[in-house]
């Protein structure tokens, strides 16, 4: 039976559909709600969207629209209000923390716009760290081998500030592909690099697509669109009719 959350919305935890096997991510009915005192924001109004294996999809809308919302909300960071999430045919919405927790570090990999590096850690300590969070996990591949593929093999024991920004991006984007994950969710990777850096982390994140992963990018560049399937732009927390 559907429990009950803010604002009155049934918190659903139906399984995803079974007809398309390929769908990786499925996101229903998503909303969520922030409360200041007695004012209310509703940032998510009912979004739904799946993404299938070996599919790049572009999340697109003007600040405010609730782009990074969702992004949290399908990473397990945050918890919708209503609706639910499945990674995998598993749900990982409506769970404890601990678990949430435990299904993004095996099944998600996440690249936020602060950087997914711990400053005290160099980037092949910082990749091991993430891998040790889904121990058993033999679906990865050599770590030296995922740093010489973002280009960073000879950087393996640089810290986070000895790194340039486009550097940076990179190891980031290691990170989060440290367990191989079967969706990749992506927030403006590219928003600060130059052009020829944004080509190189764009042309990563479309490789993982064509290797059987999902992908999802939240973006403002006219470039990360470019190399989606598929475009769903957000606006006042509602996709947009095409």
């Amino acid at each position: 039976m559907d429990s009950t959350v803010a604002g009155g919305l049934p918190a659903r935890t139906r399984a995803p559909r079974t007809d398309d096997l390929d769908v990786v991510l499925d996101a229903h009915e998503l909303y969520r709600f922030y409360r200041a005192g007695e004012e209310e924001t509703l940032a998510l109004r009912g979004v739904s969207l799946q993404v299938r294996r070996g599919e790049t999809v572009a999340v697109t809308g003007p600040s405010g629209s609730g782009k990074s919302t969702l992004l949290a909300c399908l990473a397990g960071l945050d918890e919708p209000s209503g609706g639910a999430v499945h990674v995998g045919g598993v749900r990982i919405s409506h769970r404890p923390e601990a678990e949430r927790a435990r299904l993004r570090a095996r099944r998600i990999g996440v690249l936020l716009q602060s950087g997914n590096l711990l400053p005290h850690l160099s980037v092949r300590d910082n990749v091991r760290l993430a891998r040790a969070a889904a121990a058993g996990d033999g679906r990865r591949e050599n770590l030296s081998a995922l740093l010489d593929q973002v280009g960073l093999g000879h950087r393996a024991h640089a810290l986070p500030q000895e790194l340039s920004g486009g550097e940076l991006a990179r190891a980031g984007l290691a990170v989060a592909l440290a367990n191989d994950p079967e969706v990749l969710l992506a927030d403006e990777p590219t928003g600060e690099l130059d052009g020829a850096t944004e080509q190189r982390v764009l042309e990563l994140l479309r490789k993982r697509a064509e290797a059987g992963r999902g992908v999802l990018v939240v973006t403002h560049s006219v470039e990360a669109v470019r190399i989606a399937d598929r475009v769903i732009a957000l606006r006042d927390g509602r996709i947009e009719a095409p």
